[in-house]
């Protein structure tokens, strides 16, 4: 059963607080309010940046609310967001009212939810867990790369993690190119890859090569099993079908996000840090203009 939200929800918790806010944190609760919960589920600097405020103001807004920092503030909209989809009412709510229940917006959206309830069911959570530690290993070098429709899935990831992290390159989609990103693959780096149908053989081919140099490959992929998978040591198959020509990417993504979010919990002190140092080099570019 996913996690429930507590009753002082985040909204109400900031409208509690209102009158202690300062003005960048104002604008930090507009933005969230402008589109709740997700406004505040991407990265803390895109979140900062929507808003126009600085990082350090995130962090700030999260613990003047009772948070212990921005990963339980997002882990508690998680939650929340969790909640709406588990409920029936919530779920027309958030549907379009006024059509009916076989129109796309309806028809899709129960697919996506339906979707993400089976690939909770789908996904060992221990393999999950295993994953986030491979990719919080400072040590470990990560390479990040996906198929003709999952690139951009690949590249959302290796943007947040590289924000997160030091060592994480983002694998072109261009195959010609991958020689060269596989000659820089070394012994215990980890390969991530998105590969769902119908599935590429040049990433089983990629993916069996990094192994044989010692990488660690980590397969996020459908219910029916990408052929990498017999080379992975973790795999997170996810259920995609949707009622149109293409299969839907809307769980695929919360798992990145939520991969995102786990990765930046394990390491949180040294995240901070790396987050508020480009904060630091972003405002210093700006000055310089």
């Amino acid at each position: 059963m996913p996690p429930q939200p507590r009753s002082d929800t985040v909204a109400e918790r900031l409208r509690l607080k209102s009158g202690e806010l300062t003005a960048a944190e104002r604008k930090l609760m507009a933005a969230l309010f402008d589109n709740y919960p997700m406004a505040g589920l991407v990265s803390i600097t895109e979140f900062a940046r929507v808003a126009d405020v600085s990082t350090p103001s995130v962090l700030r807004l999260a613990k003047k609310i009772g948070f212990a920092g921005f990963p339980s503030f997002q882990e508690q909209l998680r939650a929340e967001l969790s909640a709406q989809l588990q409920n029936p009412i919530a779920k027309h709510d958030r549907w379009s009212a006024d059509a009916p229940d076989t129109h796309i917006l309806n028809r899709f959206a129960s697919a996506a939810m339906e979707n993400l309830s089976g690939s909770l069911k789908l996904v060992d959570h221990r393999d999950f867990d295993a994953t986030v530690a491979l990719l919080a290993d400072r040590k470990r070098k990560l390479h990040i790369g996906g198929g003709r429709i999952t690139h951009p899935l690949a590249a959302y990831l290796s943007t947040h993690l590289q924000m997160a992290r030091p060592g994480v390159s983002l694998i072109p989609a261009v195959h010609s190119h991958w020689p060269l990103y596989l000659l820089d693959i070394g012994k215990q780096d980890v390969l991530i890859f998105f590969d769902i149908r119908r599935y590429d053989a040049r990433m089983l081919d990629f993916a069996a090569s990094a192994r044989e140099r010692g990488a660690k490959v980590v397969l996020i992929t459908d219910q029916w099993i990408s052929p990498v998978a017999r080379l992975a040591v973790h795999t997170l198959p996810l259920r995609i079908e949707a009622p149109s020509s293409w299969d839907s990417n809307i769980v695929p993504l919360f798992v990145a996000e939520s991969l995102v979010a786990a990765t930046v919990n394990a390491s949180w002190r040294d995240t901070e840090a790396r987050i508020q140092e480009l904060e630091a080099l972003s405002d210093t570019g700006r000055r310089g203009r």
